[in-house]
């Protein structure tokens, strides 16, 4: 009987990807980009804690759980958690403060918008500090990730498939993003963050973290928010990623990567060399 290895396993590029841990500026980034869309970060401050500061950070480790388990966990673990957010989001609506319309959380078009932001911010990050990848990598990291994109609810055939697929979401899209009220008060909080005490040497560098965070996302993002948007700041940005990305290189696998992490690795070079001695 073969492995359960989840979503993607061995060879994928997800695993590739995904346990670096530069890739937690993707993941700040994220939440960034995806607060440009009124309407979803309108659903999400009126239905959760995030705008609580003493409860967010227990909502950001229930995410970073859920990202966990979606990429490293079994099918049946991913089928579990995806049902237990599809049930919540079911149950959720959101109110549009500028006509009055109601709406609910889990519209297709609010769960494209916040599955786009992830897969772009994780791909742009990893990109632009050198961790290796072709192109032709690059487009199965977007397509595989549409596997993800049904774990909330969504119709894989209705994900953008591709890099190229990805930039004509992000066009067609452009022009019913801006930075509401509620955007522009957790960019702030992303500078001066509620840390538990138990963690706040965090609260020092987290000016440091936001403003790279802030230098990742795309110029029009930048704008939209009132921030600097030149190539400036891009290669900043590119520059500080890639000077982490070595830097993370030098620390000894066992320390630089997660349990999940290190056992993905482990399997992808076991069934490499399978196959080699197949071969």
């Amino acid at each position: 009987m073969s492995e359960d290895y989840g979503l993607f396993g061995p060879g994928s590029v997800t695993w590739k990807v995904m346990g670096e841990p530069v890739l937690l500026v993707g993941g700040l980034r994220a939440l960034i980009l995806q607060a440009l869309h009124p309407p979803s970060m309108w659903g999400t401050a009126q239905n959760s804690e995030l705008m609580d500061p003493r409860a967010a950070w227990d909502r950001l480790a229930r995410t970073v759980e859920f990202v966990r388990v979606r990429t490293y966990g079994t099918l049946d673990e991913v089928e579990r958690v995806g049902r237990r957010v599809r049930r919540i989001h079911s149950r959720l609506t959101g109110f549009h403060p500028h006509t009055g319309e109601i709406f609910r959380i889990d519209e297709p078009e609010n769960l494209l918008w916040v599955h786009m932001g992830e897969v772009d911010s994780y791909l742009d990050v990893a990109w632009r500090s050198g961790v290796p990848l072709t192109p032709e990598e690059a487009d199965a990291f977007v397509d595989e990730q549409r596997r993800a994109g049904a774990v909330v609810g969504l119709d894989p055939a209705d994900i953008p498939a591709s890099v190229a697929e990805m930039r004509d979401y992000y066009a067609r899209i452009r022009p019913e993003l801006f930075a509401c009220r509620e955007a522009k008060q957790g960019l702030r909080r992303l500078y001066n963050p509620a840390i538990p005490r138990r963690m706040l040497p965090l609260k020092l560098a987290a000016p440091s973290i936001a403003t790279l965070v802030v230098a990742t996302l795309p110029r029009w993002a930048r704008r939209m928010y009132g921030l600097p948007a030149t190539p400036l700041e891009d290669l900043w940005a590119t520059t500080t990623l890639k000077a982490l990305y070595r830097g993370t290189r030098i620390v000894p696998e066992q320390w630089r990567y997660s349990p999940d992490a290190r056992r993905a690795r482990r399997l992808t070079r076991e069934t490499a060399s399978d196959l080699a001695a197949v071969s």
